[in-house]
């Protein structure tokens, strides 16, 4: 598998959270409220859960924030809770424990008034079946949500078709659903999200539909809108190469379960266990791992270094600087020389066999 990490990456280490959840449970069966409080129950895998209650738990004690600005990517394989998870984050399905929080604010504890504010306002959602009214054209299906906002005609049309210019679909406003091709169906409702605004945009596995060519398109079409907005984003897929495009943050889900929450270098780089290891096995890790990990801390000593590298560029990139000069690098953060780097230790990472990070 060949993955190229998108290096514009959002800062988000010290942002207040959008979203906070914690100890999120959501049980389908009879008598669900039970398992969470149940010890005994909830040490059960699946199977055995639902041989002995019923019950099937589908997203299981889950716990995360999402930071004002990231993009953070939920990720797993069918059935492990992922869809489950985004939906319950606005109470499209109702969470059977747990706590989540917009901005402080409970939201579990919210009336329908509340929530009808959450959902028009503040987290719009992009499904990956698009939902398009078909007798509308397209500056009509982008108006709907500002015009279920009450929104006067005039000034939703015209917000709309500033929106539909940002995606991309100028000179198509009035044609309808059924002559766009499914790229530009996506494109729609991509813009129908962002013209009321929200803080947060939800994407429910938005691209899975989508051929190979299409959907990279629109890969690049979210990368592209959050390097230019910065909006929070929570996005749902079963594909490693997406998630690892597109995440600032990965949360990789088994069995309802987080099993492990860290960037992209992180999940690629340190494994949490046997099954994350074999999800990443054929990643190619020189375009995921970046010259921070590769590097010897430290300054420079006093040797000479013709290149100088970013702590976050690629190792695939540094290793073509390197072995251009034939020489170390030398690596430059915030104009001060943080360490440096050879064609040994980056072959290292590349390998999975890179030394242990050295006291600075």
């Amino acid at each position: 598998m060949s993955t190229t990490l998108d290096t514009t990456r959002t800062d988000t280490a010290v942002s207040e959270p959008v979203f906070s959840v914690d100890g999120l449970w959501k049980v389908f069966g009879p008598k669900a409220d039970r398992i969470p409080d149940d010890p005994e129950l909830t040490a059960l895998d699946p199977a055995e859960l639902r041989a002995r209650t019923g019950c099937t738990a589908a997203v299981r004690d889950v716990s995360f924030d999402v930071r004002k600005g990231e993009v953070f990517v939920v990720m797993g394989l069918s059935g492990s809770g992922k869809s489950t998870l985004v939906r319950c984050l606005t109470r499209l399905i109702e969470p059977t424990a747990g706590t989540i929080a917009i901005d402080g604010e409970d939201v579990r504890a919210m009336d329908r008034s509340r929530l009808r504010e959450l959902r028009r306002h503040r987290a719009a959602m992009v499904f990956q079946h698009f939902g398009l009214l078909p007798h509308r054209t397209v500056i009509d299906n982008v108006a709907y949500g500002l015009e279920i906002q009450g929104v006067a005609k005039a000034e939703r049309r015209e917000r709309a078709a500033e929106v539909v210019t940002k995606v991309g679909l100028e000179g198509m406003e009035q044609r309808r659903p059924g002559q766009l091709s499914g790229g530009q169906r996506q494109r729609v409702g991509l813009a129908r999200a962002l013209a009321v605004d929200p803080e947060v945009l939800l994407f429910d596995e938005p691209f899975s539909a989508l051929d190979p060519l299409i959907r990279r398109d629109m890969q690049e079409e979210v990368i592209r809108l959050h390097r230019e907005e910065g909006r929070t984003m929570v996005f749902i897929t079963h594909d490693l190469s997406e998630a690892l495009k597109l995440g600032d943050r990965i949360a990789l889900m088994r069995d309802g379960r987080v099993v492990q929450l860290g960037t992209p270098e992180e999940i690629v780089g340190s494994p949490a266990d046997d099954y994350v290891r074999e999800f990443v096995r054929d990643v190619s890790r020189e375009q995921v791992m970046t010259v921070r990990t590769a590097m010897r801390p430290g300054g420079c000593g006093g040797a000479e270094h013709p290149e100088a590298l970013a702590p976050g560029e690629l190792v695939a990139d540094a290793i073509k600087v390197v072995a251009r000069s034939g020489k170390p690098a030398c690596v430059v953060d915030d104009g001060r020389c943080v360490g440096v780097v050879d064609h040994e230790r980056l072959l290292g990472v590349v390998a999975g066999t890179e030394p242990q990070k050295e006291a600075a």
